[in-house]
């Protein structure tokens, strides 16, 4: 069976006749979402830097000016733009928000972004927490309407990062305080800048509709931010084909070497993926009661990449469907990502600056028909995930996050009756479905050795699924 079946609608669409039909008919009308690679590294165009309330910030220019875009306060058609509202702290404020994005929103190139800037809800200022709450209302909706392959996603950045100001004997008060607050500003838009940039490029162009929260954490930008985890070792499970072996490709390209897991009857298809990638190859079940030793004796001296991504489905209603089949799905999703990742962390096999991403699903938000089994493993996952990363964080210094994809073309969505993979390639705000690449770009940002202020987050690869997300 091929790995996926072809998206006939979508290259129809995209013919002068089709793009009359559809427009004319009111049908889906799919864009072109040019994904990253070596020729294509960025996005085509400007950066316009706005804001909602104040002057703009000098520290997240400086961060911006970093992402390979040209920054500007003005640009007829801009690739991408960035709204800075972590001031908005009233109902009234906001207007700013409308007065900023109203007059470019339909200027923005095709396949373009818009990233706004929030900050996290007050639980003591009401004002304020309404406020920023209304932000992820309106990304929400701003998302699902702008079209034309253009994605609009909502970064929360925490306003008090770990800083280290000289003390107020050292200078007058005034001044002391304003240097912390300029040094706190600089250390908040640098503890964003591995999202911003991956949200401001070609690899994010399946992520619409989210929220990132960026927390208080000190981040270390890499030597070499086009081979940021060189000197690394990664393990992906599942990494024989589909989206394991992209995200191991990813990983690969990015510096890691990665050592790739499969089961023994996958053999085949994980050698050949491992040699391409100049990596190692692990056959293993990981449900066997020795996997964690096995996995932390294939990577020597240590872990600091850690994909969980092996996944099972035994499909059928839950009237038809036989305990093996509940207990089998349940073990290898949920149970062995909970026993291999807490032995790996116990054993600090997982050293410190070290990350795990585990593989939920959007099933497991909004839930399927037939898939109980499936659905309850990978809400198991967001659970272990929110519970577990603050933890692992404090006791461990290792991030944990999950990605939550959608419908992507894999060898499992060829396998889906016609009418329901139709379904599950139009119902979200680009009317297509994912590539594996989506997946994989996604779970290399959350590896970033830049990325440990982002820390049990659920990130949907989806597309922003019009169902649960």
């Amino acid at each position: 069976m091929a790995d996926r079946t072809p998206d006939r609608y979508l290259r129809f669409a995209r013919t002068a006749p089709g793009r009359f039909l559809t427009h004319r008919l009111g049908l889906p009308e799919p864009a072109a979402l040019p994904r990253w690679s070596p020729e294509r590294p960025s996005l085509d165009g400007e950066l316009l830097h706005l804001t909602a309330a104040g002057p703009a910030d000098a520290a997240l220019g400086a961060v911006l000016a970093r992402t390979g875009l040209p920054v500007a306060t003005a640009s007829e058609r801009p690739a991408a733009v960035v709204l800075d509202a972590t001031r908005v702290a009233t109902a009234g404020a906001l207007a700013g928000v409308h007065a900023a994005l109203h007059p470019v929103v339909r200027s923005v190139a095709a396949s373009g972004r818009v990233v706004v800037l929030g900050a996290p809800p007050s639980a003591a200022d009401h004002h304020q927490a309404a406020a920023q709450q209304a932000l992820e209302g309106f990304v929400r909706s701003l998302g699902k309407e702008i079209g034309r392959g253009r994605t609009v996603n909502l970064v929360r950045v925490c306003g008090s990062p770990q800083v280290t100001a000289a003390p107020a004997e050292a200078a007058p008060k005034a001044t002391a305080e304003a240097a912390a607050k300029a040094a706190a500003k600089a250390a908040a838009a640098e503890a964003a800048e591995s999202t911003l940039r991956f949200l401001l490029s070609p690899r994010s162009a399946y992520i619409s509709g989210q929220v990132v929260e960026i927390a208080d954490a000190p981040v270390s930008a890499p030597a070499d931010w086009s081979r940021p985890l060189a000197g690394r070792t990664a393990l992906v499970t599942g990494a024989a084909r589909g989206i394991g072996a992209a995200v191991a490709g990813a990983l690969a390209r990015d510096g890691a070497h990665v050592v790739c897991l499969d089961v023994p009857a996958a053999q085949t298809d994980l050698l050949r993926t491992a040699e391409a990638l100049g990596g190692s190859a692990l056959p293993l079940d990981i449900t066997a009661t020795d996997a964690a030793d096995r996995m932390a004796s294939a990577t020597g001296d240590g872990l600091d990449i850690l994909i969980h991504n092996a996944g099972i489905t035994r499909d059928r209603r839950l009237a038809n469907m036989p305990a093996d089949r509940w207990a089998s799905v349940l073990d290898v999703n949920l149970a062995a990502v909970l026993d291999t990742t807490d032995a790996l962390l116990k054993s600090g096999a997982l050293r410190p600056g070290g990350r795990v991403v585990a593989t939920a699903s959007i099933a497991g938000i909004a839930g399927n028909t037939g898939q109980t089994n499936y659905a309850a493993s990978k809400a198991g996952i967001i659970g272990m995930v929110r519970s577990l990363a603050p933890r692992a964080a404090a006791d461990h210094g290792v991030t944990l996050n999950a990605v939550a994809p959608g419908f992507i073309e894999t060898r499992m969505t060829a396998a889906v009756p016609f009418l329901i993979r139709e379904a599950g390639r139009r119902m979200n705000s680009l009317a297509q479905g994912g590539l594996p690449d989506d997946v994989a770009e996604t779970t290399a940002w959350l590896s970033h050795p830049a990325s440990a202020a982002v820390n049990g987050q659920v990130i949907r690869v989806c597309g922003q699924s019009l169902l649960g997300a």
